[in-house]
């Protein structure tokens, strides 16, 4: 099966194609460039492995949650892309992504920076059926994550980099490594993806949407108030 993935959930671009078991990648910091420079560097990809769009069998793309903006910019290529070559496309969690990248761990806390002071949460734990859900993915101030039973989970992700000691102190014994330079990477996100697209479970184009879970971008004066009250 041949899949081009990509992510644009944070400040890294992230792309991949999977070639019948081989994988290309580009990554970069792309920052605030997402829409300026994904295009240019799938060109280059598509060169490099010597396929065009219409030779695949689908596109994966990071989902979310994530950047509101990147978010917006991954689903729309993805979409544009997916209407042009005529393929299926499968979105996929970013939380999810972190966790088939987690250096082999089988139970681990996914977390994101989401910035305002809270993370994106989610844990999993790696079954013979694959990945399970042990805590949906949600939005939450870093010291009031949910808890996770027992012990040995790895944390990752660039939650785990900014509220460190909150997540620390939150999991202290149940942890067995955290990984906070960690981001949602293309070539996790194709890798989920393949078995969807062989079960047939791709979706048409204009089926693809983001994952926001955070509904309110900006609070107001008053509310923000509140909360620094309440904290």
């Amino acid at each position: 099966m041949k899949l081009l993935a990509l992510d644009t959930s944070t400040e890294y671009l992230s792309l991949a194609l999977l070639l019948d078991g081989k994988l290309l990648e580009r990554e970069l910091l792309a920052g605030q460039t997402h829409s300026q420079r994904i295009l240019p560097l799938l060109r280059e990809l598509l060169d490099e492995a010597g396929v065009e769009l219409h030779g695949l069998d689908g596109i994966a793309f990071g989902a979310g949650p994530g950047s509101f903006t990147g978010l917006r910019i991954g689903c729309g290529v993805a979409q544009g892309l997916a209407f042009g070559a005529n393929l299926p496309v499968v979105g996929i969690s970013t939380l999810l992504a972190l966790a088939e990248d987690a250096q082999g761990a089988d139970k681990v806390i996914a977390c994101l920076d989401a910035r305002m002071g809270e993370v994106y949460h989610a844990a999993y734990e790696k079954t013979v059926q694959g990945w399970q859900e042990a805590i949906a993915p949600g939005l939450y101030a870093p010291d009031a994550v949910p808890g996770v039973p027992g012990a040995g989970w790895t944390g990752i992700g660039s939650g785990w980099k900014s509220y460190t000691a909150a997540l620390e102190q939150r999991y202290s014994a149940q942890l067995l490594q955290y990984l906070p330079d960690a981001y949602p990477r293309a070539a996790a996100m194709g890798a989920l993806a393949l078995p969807l697209f062989a079960a047939g479970r791709g979706r048409r184009a204009e089926e693809a949407a983001p994952v926001y879970i955070r509904n309110k971008v900006a609070m107001t004066t008053s509310e923000r108030q509140a909360r620094a009250v309440g904290a």
